[in-house]
């Protein structure tokens, strides 16, 4: 299993962790750099480093873009699970 990076947000009351496989990505597309990625999905390169290290949740917008930059479906890039979910059980569901 390959380290996700992960950010909090709230959603109605509960705590949901949002984890993307994006450095995943960019290594199996040519080793694609951030700032590639950036112009492809139109965001900042900041904002893509903030992305991948689970500092930043991005827009759905945005969720979809880097998504088709990679020419996969948004699942295959971010994931997300209630943080009192344990990750075995979210891996167990798939």
């Amino acid at each position: 299993m390959t380290k996700k990076n992960a950010a909090s947000t709230t959603y109605t009351g509960e705590k949901l962790e949002i984890s993307n496989n994006i450095r995943t990505l960019r290594f199996f597309a040519n080793e694609m750099t951030q700032q590639q990625l950036a112009e492809k999905a139109g965001a900042s390169r900041q904002t893509i480093i903030a992305v991948e290290a689970g500092k930043y949740s991005p827009s759905l917008e945005l969720a979809f873009k880097i998504a088709d930059a990679f020419g996969v479906p948004i699942t295959d890039v971010f994931e997300y699970r209630r943080a009192d979910e344990p990750v075995e059980q979210v891996e167990q569901e798939k």
